[in-house]
């Protein structure tokens, strides 16, 4: 045993973080795991990242770098409304709450951005058959595909129906106006960037920016929001309800969720991943409240380890694409054929948001 050790220590000082994860798997095997942390980060994230702080690979890559991070999770724009006193890091699930939250903090300099998510539809294979029969979306393969924007907003407009589309009849479970399901924009970032999304294409191309553009497009936005009733502030909740079955066959997520399903469990049948023609990339972005945070932010943009396991939990890392390689049939390794839209504001995107609740 002493041999082990020896040799485990050597390949530690040699190898750096990935043998420092390798040698966190080894004690875990044996009744003592000796933590190297040094320095307790506390910080608030959004609920998606929540899985990827609770791994123990990432708390032993952490530690193997002198940190033990304590996570609270929160709707990334309500993280406004909290006192953030006492903790080292926040770290909303796009740039727009992290720059209202650095200004208000007195946060200088550039906010990492350690990984990002594009916001994806999940949808019932039935109802994604029934979409693309219909014209709004295409289908690469059975579990991937393009949702048409502009024709989905079309149907909305108009407020189509399921029983209007050809094909719905065959399933049951599609019925009553045709929607997909989001986040309150209130509260939670996916919610607000689906609001981005659709006010840019609603607002022909164009970035709403002020009230001519808030005019413009509330209308719309406010019949995809009314019509979903009450909205939960969490992706998780809503992602592991249509897991389970229960709710909307249409459902707006973030790409890494879906990445972290097919990672962790059988691949499901029943599931179809559609990228929108034109969507917002979910820029997980931190503001560092401390020093300790600053570091902590700085380790995951550029630690080896910690990006390959911000890919295991479906996130794409900063700078390359490359990292994110995936051979399945249900995601795309490159985004090609997606259009970023550009966010609105933070002012601009709250008052969509109020004015989409009514």
């Amino acid at each position: 045993m002493r041999r082990i050790a020896g040799m485990i220590l050597a390949v530690l000082l040699l190898g750096g973080v990935a043998a420092a994860v390798l040698a966190g798997r080894s004690d875990s095997a044996g009744d003592d795991d000796k933590s190297t942390a040094t320095k307790t980060v506390r910080m608030v994230i959004g609920s998606e990242k929540a899985d990827f702080f609770a791994d123990k690979d990432v708390e032993r890559a952490l530690a193997a770098k002198g940190f033990t991070v304590r996570a609270e999770t929160s709707g990334s724009w309500a993280m406004e409304g909290l006192d953030l006193k006492g903790y080292d890091l926040a770290f909303p699930s796009s740039q727009a709450p992290a720059v209202e939250l650095a200004s208000r903090h007195k946060v200088r300099g550039a906010l990492p951005r350690p990984f990002y998510s594009p916001l994806v539809v999940v949808a019932h294979r039935g109802a994604a058959k029934v979409l693309a029969d219909n014209g709004l979306a295409t289908l690469d393969t059975a579990h991937r595909g393009t949702l048409k924007m502009s024709a989905y907003l079309d149907a909305a407009r108009h407020d189509r129906t399921w029983q209007q589309l050809k094909g719905a009849g065959k399933y049951g479970e599609l019925s009553g106006t045709l929607f997909i399901s989001s986040t309150d924009p209130e509260s939670s970032n996916s919610g607000a960037l689906y609001l981005a999304a659709t006010s840019y294409v609603a607002n022909g191309g164009r970035v709403v920016s002020d009230e001519a553009g808030l005019d413009r497009t509330a209308p719309l936005l406010k019949k995809l929001i009314s019509v979903q009733g009450a909205q939960q502030s969490s992706s998780d909740a809503v992602f592991r309800d249509f897991v389970s079955g229960a709710g909307n066959p249409l459902v707006l997520v973030y790409e890494s969720q879906v990445a972290a399903l097919l990672a962790n469990g059988p691949q499901p049948d029943d599931l179809v991943v559609l990228y929108p023609d034109t969507t917002v990339n979910s820029d997980h972005t931190a503001v560092p409240l401390t020093e300790n945070g600053r570091a902590l932010a700085q380790l995951l943009s550029t630690d080896p380890a910690l990006r390959n396991l911000a890919v295991r939990h479906g996130f794409r890392p900063q700078g390359t694409d490359t990292e994110f390689a995936s051979a399945d049939t249900y995601l795309k390794q490159q985004l090609t054929g997606v259009r970023q839209a550009p966010v609105p504001t933070s002012k601009v995107l709250h008052d969509m948001a109020r004015r989409a609740r009514g």
